[in-house]
């Protein structure tokens, strides 16, 4: 009889075999797989272009009062569509993990991988490299898109006038971030509804429990929604901290919700 003995040089999951770059192309396979994902890609994709072109070609500038003219941005009103797209994106991180809990499948991943960790940060970066991309080119078609519509006398932007730029990168990076959080909190609940329920409370709820005018102003500066405002604005808003800084606060939330994700996938049972 013939006995397979295995090979000094075979990578061992026992050993650590799996490293982080073989946990990344199981996790990318893993997402690019589903339907749903390039479903919801789709959907924020036409969205973002589609409710800049519906707003600003039909903004009315022309009969705007002079306080609206004064105050009005073209490039802010191109992303009216994240209100929308932080939902979708942050839904798709939520069932970049929920839906292997419920399928029973993180067992067979965890097995494979007795990091728990390292899979969870091996999914945040597939996650991330694919939201970011697609939300900077939904970003910058849906400014392109809304300049075009924009018509006359209202003043148009371009990418070289002092802060543009900026303004559209933020607003492709923001949906990405809030798809991190949404992972993050799916490894907290383990389940697709009550995750996704928990990314709605922190987009739209808490703002509501901010009442009196006062409290509003301060949490316009550390709640994602109305951060998002402030990021992808030109014209400075009343109260608001800088772009770059409230982004990387949104950073280190992302962070953050991650970390307590990773602490949750070692602390319990799958």
């Amino acid at each position: 009889m013939i006995t397979a003995t295995p090979s000094r040089h075979a990578p061992s999951p026992a050993r650590g075999g799996y490293g982080f770059r073989s946990v990344t192309r199981m996790e990318w396979h893993k997402l690019r797989s589903v339907r749903s994902t390039w479903w919801i890609v789709a959907v924020f994709t036409i969205a973002m272009i589609g409710l800049s072109v519906l707003v600003l070609g039909h903004e009315g500038y022309a009969r705007m009062p002079a306080a609206d003219r004064a105050s009005f941005d073209p490039v802010h009103d191109s992303f009216i569509a994240l209100v929308l797209g932080q939902l979708l994106l942050g839904a798709l991180g939520v069932l970049a993990i929920t839906t292997e809990f419920s399928s029973g499948m993180i067992r067979a991943t965890f097995a494979a991988v007795p990091s728990r960790p390292l899979v969870l940060a091996a999914k945040a970066a597939v996650l991330g490299a694919v939201t970011l991309a697609a939300g900077e080119l939904a970003a910058f078609a849906a400014f392109a898109a809304g300049q075009a519509a924009l018509q006359a006398p209202a003043p148009h932007a371009t990418l070289g006038q002092p802060g543009v730029l900026r303004a559209v990168l933020l607003a492709g990076a923001y949906p990405a971030l809030i798809a991190l959080i949404g992972l993050g909190l799916g490894a907290l609940v383990r389940h697709t509804a009550g995750g996704i329920c928990a990314l709605v409370g922190v987009l739209f709820v808490l703002p509501l429990l901010f009442i009196s005018p006062a409290l509003q102003d301060k949490s316009q500066n550390f709640l994602p929604h109305p951060m998002a405002n402030a990021m992808t604005a030109v014209k400075p808003l009343a109260h608001t901290l800088s772009p770059w800084l409230l982004f990387a606060l949104l950073c280190l939330y992302a962070a953050l919700t991650l970390a307590a994700g990773a602490w949750s996938l070692t602390r319990r049972d799958a």
